[in-house]
């Protein structure tokens, strides 16, 4: 699997499991948007939001579709401080891959269906990797926004 090293000072990481229920896909977005505050960027920014909406879609899809009862969803988010990447990764323990199909897009009165839509859009890129004994990891890598220095000047977090 393509995967970020482990954390240090330049590559922050965060790790965690939950119960694979949308309150357990709730508690993954906040708990993101959190982490993405002590690493730098405030709710407000853009690139809390987008990593919010895409951890938000990668967990509800992992609650909805490759939920396996008894098992958790595990989330992952690393950053990248230098190249100012951002790394996505929900694993659940269902093999179905998911797929972005245009001929089963959802209609504009359908409720659901666009999720992956959502994630080609704000992602750099994204994919999926087989895990080891079971199951698959969805993943998305977006850059994070440079941060504007009391002095005017660009830089990571």
């Amino acid at each position: 699997m393509d995967t970020l090293p482990a954390t240090s000072a330049e590559r922050p990481l965060f790790a965690m499991q939950f119960t694979s229920s949308p309150r357990g896909a709730r508690l993954a977005r906040r708990l993101a948007v959190r982490r993405m505050e002590e690493w730098g960027y405030p709710p407000s920014s853009d690139t809390s939001g987008t990593v919010a909406l895409l951890v938000g879609e990668l967990a509800a899809n992992a609650v909805r579709h490759g939920r396996v009862p008894g098992r958790d969803f595990g989330l992952r988010i690393a950053l990248d401080a230098g190249s100012r990447l951002i790394r996505i990764e929900v694993a659940d323990a269902s093999a179905s891959t998911p797929r972005l199909d245009p001929e089963t897009v959802a209609g504009s009165e359908d409720e659901t269906g666009r999720g992956l839509l959502l994630v080609e859009a704000l992602a750099v890129r994204w994919g999926t990797a087989p895990r080891d004994p079971v199951g698959k990891t969805v993943w998305a890598e977006t850059l994070a926004d440079l941060v504007v220095t009391p002095a005017g000047v660009p830089s990571g977090p």
